[in-house]
């Protein structure tokens, strides 16, 4: 491989891996663009790279947010039921279904979510005070915030919507599982964000092995861009104690409008 393709995917990597950990999105918005885009992989090819990269930085996130129980790792894997099954579903139909129908379904979806989170003022869910079902750590202030979950068959349904999603575009579904966690469910954002980097972990693991037994892992890109991930992921993690809640939303949203351009772009064949 030339040296410069290597350090570009290292470097892409470390980017996504930042982005990836710290809002619980996996990093596909930044992996699908560039390998598609600037290194000319087809989109198949390059949705499985995403996968892998997405399970790397899934691996250490996941330790390092149940390690300072910001993580909900019950209600993640009562989601993951679905989700993994409809990342399977997903792997096995991705080359079926009339794509653009659903990027553009999905643009619609975030972009809604999006602007829900940016005009928020900051208000999130569960409270300090009283009994609750669950309980997440707030790391930048220390503390120990209640909440109850709703809507749970509701959530775990969309969520296999996510999974499949997910190995569509290898996009990671976090986009969707955080919205739904917290704006539907009642999850603090950033145990949400704890909880959706946990997840996306199991969600891409089975999506990748599909693309693997395929044969459509080019596992020199995929290598490169796992070492990359996992080095972003120890810096995400760690600088997410610093982002209160107001400024977590707020950069979340443009997350979010930024992951429905990039599926508009491939509704119209851009990407």
């Amino acid at each position: 491989m030339d040296p410069s393709v290597l350090i570009g995917l290292l470097i892409l990597g470390v980017v996504a891996g930042i982005i990836g950990s710290l809002f619980g999105v996996g990093g596909g918005i930044i992996f699908i663009p560039v390998l598609t885009i600037v290194y000319k992989l087809p989109a198949v090819e390059a949705a499985a790279i995403s996968l892998i990269g997405i399970l790397s930085l899934s691996a250490g996130a996941a330790s390092y947010y149940t390690e300072h129980k910001v993580a909900n790792v019950r209600l993640g894997l009562y989601l993951e039921i679905g989700t993994t099954i409809g990342a399977i579903v997903g792997a096995f139909v991705a080359g079926l279904i009339d794509q653009w129908i659903i990027f553009t379904i999905f643009a619609v979806f975030v972009i809604a979510n999006g602007i829900r989170m940016l005009f928020s003022h900051g208000k999130d869910c569960g409270s300090t005070e009283g009994e609750h079902e669950f309980y997440a750590k707030d790391m930048k202030t220390g503390e120990t915030i209640g909440y109850d979950l709703k809507h749970k068959t509701a959530g775990s349904a969309i969520c296999f919507i996510a999974g499949a999603y997910s190995s569509v575009t290898g996009v990671g579904g976090g986009v969707i599982k955080v919205p739904v966690m917290n704006n539907f469910m009642g999850v603090p954002l950033k145990a949400a964000t704890a909880t959706s980097s946990f997840m996306i972990g199991l969600t891409a693991f089975c999506g990748a092995m599909v693309y693997f037994i395929n044969g459509q892992v080019d596992l020199e890109f995929a290598a490169c861009v796992a070492i990359g991930s996992y080095a972003g992921m120890l810096v995400g993690t760690r600088i997410s104690r610093y982002f209160d809640t107001t400024a977590l939303k707020r950069y979340f949203a443009f997350v979010l409008f930024a992951s429905a351009v990039s599926m508009l772009l491939k509704a119209g064949g851009v990407l």
